[in-house]
């Protein structure tokens, strides 16, 4: 039976509208205080030292269900690496190793992820190191998506990850006999989700700005 041509254009509208709509998958900005960057890399043959960054700034995109549509961009202030020492510190940053001055930041954008179940994946991106572009691959794991469980209950979603890469791959050559080559990278990340994206909207809105924790807040 076909709909009088009045009844066509009110019809369609209303199916329209109850016809489900997929949920886009939510958008996260990393918390600065709680993702952390460790590096260790061979030292004189004798030991590794060890390295961190904090205050790394970037976005995320994700939805546990379906990790092949997951985005991560990251930048990484080098400018605040600390192996424990200021003349070490001032050594790493300077020009003949990290150049800090002229490439304060490092930054790794994900071109593909391979998923290799439910928690795991592999991400591969392009890390943007000492002005120099390499293709690298980040073995993730995805520890949790909740709220905060203390004040102001923030969503969160939290991810570990490991790779390994060359020094000299992005220019980092100097000091060979010192200094290894191969460079171990461990981060932890924490990013809380933005208003308006993902599912379960409800409740947001007491979300805050991530990166403002400071020993007097309620949040550890």
């Amino acid at each position: 039976m076909r709909l009088p041509r009045r009844l066509f254009v009110p019809c369609l509208l209303l199916a329209l509208a109850c016809a489900p709509v997929a949920a886009r998958p939510a958008q996260y900005a990393l918390d600065p205080v709680h993702t952390r960057v460790m590096l260790d890399i061979e030292h004189a043959g004798l030991s590794k030292a060890i390295g961190t960054v904090s205050g790394s700034q970037g976005t995320l995109v994700f939805d546990p269900t379906d990790w092949s549509s997951a985005r991560v961009e990251v930048s990484v202030p080098l400018e605040r690496i600390d192996f424990g020492d200021d003349r070490w510190n001032r050594a790493v940053r300077a020009r003949n190793l990290l150049d800090t001055e002229r490439h304060p930041s490092a930054t790794f954008v994900s071109n593909r992820i391979e998923p290799r179940d439910a928690t795991h994946a592999i991400v591969h991106g392009t890390l943007t190191l000492h002005g120099v572009s390499r293709e690298v691959a980040l073995d993730a794991t995805f520890n949790a998506a909740r709220r905060h469980p203390m004040p102001p209950f923030r969503r969160m979603v939290g991810f570990s990850a490991t790779a390994q890469l060359s020094r000299a791959d992005f220019g980092i050559d100097a000091w060979p006999s010192m200094i290894g080559d191969t460079v171990g990278l461990r981060i932890e990340l924490e990013a809380v989700r933005e208003r308006g994206t993902g599912r379960d909207d409800a409740g947001d809105a007491d979300d805050t700005a991530v990166g403002t924790d400071t020993p007097g807040d309620e949040t550890p």
